[in-house]
């Protein structure tokens, strides 16, 4: 009998080809990338008709002198000639820039401080986080007209409690010295909640070892802030930074409702001066090029801010 050689073996007839899967996984990946567009295509849609369109469209208007319902003129770069000899524009960009100084140093630095001071509160934590994000849930109308009464020179109730210390009254919004300040602070109130509860939950996942090691070699606790928990929240405040840049250059609410721009123009700012060549005065064309400008300042902010992140991520 002859020896069977392994090479010789037979096959074992309970052993089936096993088919390749490559084919299979292709038009399965295929499948889900096509379904993946499928789910994405309306948002893109969405997003390209509310978000880029609107650009697209302001930039085309910018060029030209149109009221929106007769047929548009083409005038070139006549509207941007108009918008830089008109001195209101100097008014409206350096009222916004001390807005956002103010807000940058008064209104940037107040969630941080009251996220650490409510970090270190155990009982009725909820209760405080509660009061701290009530501003965010009213209405930006109601919140304004409610500190328009606050301010009122009368019967405000700022003034009343200033006055039985002997202090006052204060014209705060009648007054081009104040206006801004008493807008700075109205903001300021009723946009802080989100900044604190950002901060706080990123307080919540830096290490406790980390405390624990400066605490054992001795340090204090304005050195443990400084050194331990601001170096572990540096991209939450760049990202805050960022939005509050965007959100302040863009301030429009709260000049409108509470002076109108004034008195004397000293709370005009670029979105206000937006809204006045457009439905005051009936040029298009010139608040479609000013808000252009507009886009490519926030693009600008935007993209500092991408290149400040990509350098800290690599340091």
């Amino acid at each position: 009998m002859a020896l069977l050689t392994p090479s010789r073996r037979p096959a074992d007839l309970s052993e089936k080809p096993v088919p390749s899967a490559l084919p299979r996984r292709r038009g399965t990946g295929a499948r889900r990338q096509l379904t993946a567009w499928l789910f994405l295509v309306p948002a893109l849609l969405v997003f390209g008709l509310f978000a880029w369109w609107p650009i697209v469209r302001s930039l085309l208007i910018s060029f030209q002198k149109t009221n929106l319902v007769e047929p548009a003129v083409w005038v070139g770069l006549d509207n941007f000639r108009t918008l830089f000899d008109d001195p209101l524009l100097g008014t409206a960009v350096g009222n916004t820039l001390f807005f956002v100084a103010l807000c940058l140093l008064i209104g940037f630095p107040a969630p941080l401080v009251l996220a650490a001071i409510m970090s270190t509160v155990r009982r009725g934590a909820g209760v405080y986080r509660f009061l701290v994000y009530l501003p965010v849930v009213i209405p930006p109308v109601v919140a304004i007209l409610l500190w328009k009464w606050f301010y009122d020179p009368g019967s405000g109730l700022f003034n009343n409690v200033l006055g039985k210390v002997g202090l006052g009254p204060y014209t705060w919004l009648e007054s081009s010295d104040s206006a801004m300040l008493s807008l700075v602070l109205e903001a300021t109130w009723a946009g802080m909640g989100g900044a604190v509860l950002i901060y706080l939950a990123a307080m919540v996942g830096i290490p406790g070892e980390l405390y624990e090691a400066a605490e054992v070699d001795g340090t204090g606790i304005w050195r443990r802030i400084w050194h331990v928990m601001l170096p572990q929240l540096r991209s939450v405040i760049g990202l805050l930074l960022l939005v509050q840049l965007i959100n302040t250059v863009q301030v429009f609410t709260e000049p409108y409702i509470f002076t109108g721009g004034g008195p004397e123009n000293s709370t005009l700012t670029v979105l206000l001066l937006i809204f006045r060549y457009a439905f005051q005065d009936g040029e298009y064309g010139q608040a479609a090029a000013l808000s252009f400008l507009m886009v490519l300042t926030l693009a600008l902010l935007s993209a500092v801010y991408l290149r400040a992140t990509r350098s800290w991520s690599t340091s």
